[in-house]
C-alpha cells in the first residue's frame, strides 16, 4: 500500500540534523509495515528488533544505556550487522521497553550517523515509565489510510491522481465515479486489515467482520489504561463517541452512570492512545490557532470512519442505499470524513470555531490554514445562501480567507460571496497545507 507518510521518512533519511525517529499512531493504522518497507527499500539492510513479542530483547536494556554495548549486542543476537549510512535500525512496539525509549537520546548523542526508528501504540501510557529524550527525538504520525491512499490501495491509480487534483477539472463522469467510490470507503474505512479484507473476496462484509475485531481488540487493550482509568467507563465512551460526531462534547452523555471527571478521564486516555481526536473551538482572528483552543468547547472524531461505522450500529443496508453522501448517518459519516482527512492535510492540527451567545448561536465546522490564513470549512448539502454560520463567520473575520464547502455537488466557486462549494472527495487535496490558493 502506497502511504503518502514515505516522503516524510525519505525526507528525514537524508536530513542533516536528523534525530532518531518515533512514529506514532493508534494500532493497527500499519505503522510496522511501513516502517519495513521503509528499510527494505531505502537501505541496504534492515535491523527489525520487536520488542513485544521477544522479551528477552528488552534485556539489552537492563544495564547501562550505552549504544554501542547496545548495537554490539544486537548484532550478535540478529546475527547481523548494523552499518551506519546503510542499516536502518528499527525498534517495533517500543512502548513494552520503557528504557528503550529513554535510550534514544544516546543513540543521537553517540552515534547520530546510524539511522534509527522506532514505532509504537499507547505511548503516552509507557512515558510514564520511562525518562523521555526531549530534544533528543523526531515524531511522525500515522492516521488510517485516507482516500485517495485506498484509491491506491485498490488498484485504482487513476482516480487516486483525480481526487489529487484539480477539483474544477473533474468531468461529471468522474465525479460519478468518485462519489461511488467515497461511498464504499466510507464504509470499509481506512484501517489497512479491513481494506485487505475487502480486496480479497471484494465483499464489505468481509470488512465489517474485521472492524469488529480491530474495535474489540481496542477493548481488550482498555485494560491496559488501568488502574487511572475505569475500563467499563472507557468501553461506554469508546461507544458513544461515535454517536456524538460533529457534535459538542458533553462528557454527561458519553456514558451513563459515571460522573463527569470519570467520563472526562475515559475520553482523554482514548485521545492519548489516538483512538478518538480532539477538536477544540479556537478563536480565528490570529494564528497559531492552537493558542486559543477551547479546554471547555470541542467536538471529536474518531480514528476512522470505518470503525465509527460498526461501534455507532447503523443499519448498513438502509445507509448505504442512500444515493446523497450528506444523508448517510445523518451527515455525520461526511464530517468525519472532511475531519479524517484534514487530520493528514493540517498536519494533525484541527479545530473549529463556535460562538454561543445569548441571541444567537453558530458553528463552522473546521477551519483548515492555507497560506498563512483561516478558512472556515462547512460540511454540507444546502444552497449558499442557507449557510448562515458561514456567513456570519466571513462578516465577523473579514482578514480570514473564503469559505471551503464540501458537498455531494461538483465543483463550483462563488467569488461574489468569497467562498467555493467542492465535492467530498477532494477534502484532502484543497486542505493540504502546501497548497497555493
Amino acid at each position: 500500500m502506497l502511504r503518502f507518510i514515505d516522503n516524510d521518512l525519505r525526507r528525514w533519511k537524508e536530513a542533516t540534523r536528523r534525530k532518531p525517529l518515533i512514529l506514532r499512531g493508534a494500532r493497527q493504522v500499519g505503522k510496522t509495515w511501513s516502517l519495513k518497507e521503509f528499510g527494505k527499500t531505502r537501505f541496504e539492510t534492515l535491523a527489525l528488533v520487536d520488542l513485544e513479542r521477544n522479551q528477552a530483547l528488552r534485556k539489552l536494556f537492563d544495564g547501562d544505556l550505552k549504544v554501542r554495548r547496545i548495537c554490539s549486542d544486537l548484532e550478535v543476537i540478529l546475527q547481523q550487522k548494523i552499518t551506519p549510512g546503510k542499516t536502518l535500525l528499527f525498534f517495533d512496539e517500543i512502548q513494552a521497553c520503557p528504557r528503550a525509549i529513554t535510550a534514544l537520546r544516546y543513540f543521537y548523542e553517540e552515534m547520530p550517523e546510524l539511522h534509527v526508528v522506532a514505532a509504537g501504540s499507547l505511548l503516552e501510557f509507557a512515558l510514564e515509565e520511562s525518562s523521555f529524550p526531549v530534544g533528543r527525538v523526531q515524531f511522525l504520525n500515522l492516521y488510517p489510510l485516507c482516500f485517495a491512499e485506498y484509491l491506491e490501495a485498490i488498484g485504482n491509480a487513476p482516480a487516486a491522481e483525480a481526487v489529487l487534483g484539480n477539483p474544477a477539472e473533474i468531468s461529471p463522469a468522474v465525479h460519478e465515479l468518485l462519489r461511488e467510490e467515497l461511498k464504499r470507503y466510507f464504509f470499509i474505512g481506512g484501517m489497512p486489515a479491513a481494506i485487505n479484507a475487502y480486496l480479497e473476496h471484494n465483499s464489505l462484509y468481509d470488512a465489517f467482520e474485521v472492524q469488529k475485531e480491530i474495535a474489540e481488540s481496542y477493548r481488550m487493550d482498555f485494560a491496559k489504561y488501568t488502574p487511572k482509568v475505569n475500563r467499563f467507563c472507557l468501553d461506554s465512551v469508546f461507544t458513544s463517541l461515535s454517536q456524538h460526531i460533529g457534535k459538542q462534547i458533553k462528557y454527561a452523555r458519553l456514558g451513563e452512570g459515571y460522573s463527569n471527571p470519570t467520563l472526562k478521564k475515559a475520553f482523554d486516555a482514548l485521545c492519548l492512545a489516538q483512538v478518538a481526536r480532539r477538536v477544540p473551538s479556537v478563536d480565528p482572528s490570529g494564528l497559531p490557532s492552537g493558542a486559543t483552543a477551547s479546554a471547555k468547547s470541542f467536538k471529536a472524531l474518531m480514528l476512522d470512519i470505518g470503525l465509527m461505522r460498526y461501534l455507532s450500529g447503523m443499519p448498513n443496508d438502509s445507509e448505504y442505499g442512500k444515493n446523497d453522501l450528506l444523508a448517510i448517518c445523518r451527515g455525520a459519516m461526511a464530517e468525519q470524513f472532511v475531519g479524517q482527512e484534514m487530520l493528514i492535510s493540517q498536519k494533525g492540527n484541527l479545530y473549529y470555531w463556535d460562538r454561543q451567545a445569548k441571541s444567537s448561536s453558530a458553528e463552522v465546522d473546521y477551519l483548515a490554514v492555507l497560506d498563512g490564513k483561516i478558512h472556515p470549512v462547512e460540511v454540507k448539502s444546502g444552497a449558499a445562501g442557507s449557510l448562515r454560520s458561514l456567513h456570519l463567520f466571513l462578516a465577523s473575520y473579514p482578514a480570514c480567507g473564503k469559505a471551503l464547502v464540501f458537498s455531494d455537488r461538483p465543483y463550483a466557486d462563488l467569488a461574489c460571496q468569497k467562498m467555493a462549494f467542492l465535492p467530498l472527495y477532494s477534502a484532502y487535496s484543497v486542505t493540504k497545507c502546501e497548497q497555493r490558493d
